[in-house]
């Protein structure tokens, strides 16, 4: 990864679980948290969602949104959130571009085989689109615990 605190976060563009086009411009007057994870509905992606929800209103307290962006399509993104009961939008990144442009898109390996991936990454953004903090070694679970820290 090549972004550092500091770091203007790159812009974006993709589409939410609706299809509507969000970007980074849409989170100017907020601090964004702006999370890269693998895949809806897996044990570690739902336990760090989850984190994120149960702990919503305190980020929100402190001026965060929050964004998540996986490789799946809106009509899966729209299955996770209703399941899980999820109060903030996930980006649908097919292409993974977005991911790509923030340096998360990344050869990876299991049991020996290589193969593109997400590295599960969270990006805290400041108001003025400046990437304020870094989180790539996530504990899912307690997600929410290291962003209010």
């Amino acid at each position: 990864m090549n972004l550092k605190p500091g770091d203007k976060a790159p812009a974006f563009s993709a589409p939410d679980e609706n299809g509507k086009t969000l970007t980074l411009n849409d989170f100017a007057s907020k601090k964004l948290v702006l999370y890269f994870y693998p895949k809806d509905d897996t044990p570690g992606c739902t336990a760090e969602a989850c984190s994120l929800r149960d702990n919503h209103d305190a980020l929100l307290k402190q001026g965060f949104a929050i964004l998540g962006v996986s490789p799946d399509n809106e009509k899966k993104h729209q299955k996770f959130i209703a399941k899980y009961e999820l109060p903030f939008s996930l980006l649908a990144d097919t292409d993974n571009q977005v991911a790509t442009d923030y340096g998360v898109w990344v050869e990876k390996s299991m049991y020996g085989r290589k193969y593109m991936g997400i590295a599960r990454t969270t990006f805290i953004i400041d108001e003025k689109g400046v990437i304020s903090e870094i989180i790539e070694k996530v504990e899912t679970a307690k997600h929410a615990a290291q962003i209010l820290k």
